[in-house]
């Protein structure tokens, strides 16, 4: 009887997965049918409307307000609704993902997307080496990889899948058709990244998701703990770091980034001070979302409060 109930359960919950990610698909064939600005900016007020209603709001305004203490309790409001929005316009971007980059630097005007640290792009493809690029969820970071590979330099990412597994799989589909070679992130994640850092390839990571059991730090003057993968990789292949963002600008255009590269903080010894290092990945996403908070997402339980919250 045990196993009939569990069967029973089992069978219920995937159901459900299913019947949510048939929504999900449906809403963005919906869209397909919209021209991209159109459909980005009505997926935007959508979601501020139904994000401010659910759970995950809550937790949101105590993250900003445990952020930014000297803010107002309206100003906090803006930045979490502007944080919904840029969900919205996330999804509805995945849509039009091959619209929206446009970058031709045989183009005197500036399109749709512009690119910042050219000479950097153009340096790891045509004088290869092991290096890591990492980023944080600011704006639409899935444009970062689909940039690397329109210079030709294919970078082996690793990405979290969505807990549906109908989603995740049209996401992995959609991923990899654009973006290279893509790493699930899972108890065997670090060797294959390491296989390709090894073979002088690139590799890049989300560096500001929620880790139960990692170096201790800092995130906006309050603790958290960091995976401690990328300064792993560091220590034992010596490779570079490049620090890389996407920023929305006006007009739904987009600006990418890729920073110089980062020297990575060391011991007496000489050794890679892993500590120092993962602060220092901390304190470059915090200087990223300080500047535009209202493009990250707030509803991320980076601080690991969600359990003292009160039902």
């Amino acid at each position: 009887m045990k196993l009939i109930i569990t069967r029973i359960v089992l069978a219920l919950r995937n159901f459900q997965q299913w019947l949510v990610a048939q929504a999900m698909f449906g809403f963005l064939n919906i869209l397909k049918l919209f021209p991209a600005d159109g459909a980005i900016r009505f997926a935007d007020k959508a979601m501020r409307r139904l994000g401010r209603r659910t759970r995950r709001h809550r937790l949101m305004l105590v993250n900003l307000r445990n952020a930014f203490p000297e803010k107002s309790d309206a100003e906090i409001e803006e930045i979490a609704l502007g944080s919904w929005g840029n969900m919205g316009r996330l999804a509805a971007e995945y849509v039009f993902l091959d619209q929206l980059f446009d970058y031709d630097p045989e183009k005197p005007e500036p399109g749709r997307v512009e690119v910042s640290g050219i000479p950097i792009f153009l340096d790891l493809r045509d004088n290869p080496r092991p290096f890591i690029v990492f980023t944080g969820h600011t704006a639409n970071f899935e444009l970062l990889p689909v940039a690397g590979a329109a210079f030709g330099l294919h970078v082996t990412v690793l990405f979290r899948p969505p807990n549906n597994p109908y989603i995740a799989k049209k996401v992995f589909d959609f991923r990899s058709a654009r973006m290279g070679k893509l790493v699930p992130s899972h108890a065997g994640s670090s060797f294959a990244l390491a296989r390709q850092l090894e073979a002088g390839q690139g590799v890049g990571v989300l560096v500001d998701q929620k880790f139960g059991k990692g170096l201790k730090g800092t995130f906006f003057g309050r603790e958290v703990k960091t995976n401690p993968l990328l300064p792993k990789l560091v220590r034992q292949f010596d490779c570079e770091v490049y620090p890389a963002r996407c920023i929305r600008l006006p007009g739904n255009r987009y600006r990418l980034e890729i920073e110089p590269r980062l020297e990575m903080p060391r011991d007496a010894k000489g050794n890679l001070d892993l500590p120092a290092a993962a602060q220092l990945l901390n304190d470059k996403v915090e200087s990223w979302v300080r500047e535009y908070p209202e493009q990250w997402l707030w509803y991320h339980d980076r601080w690991q409060i969600k359990k003292t919250l009160a039902p």
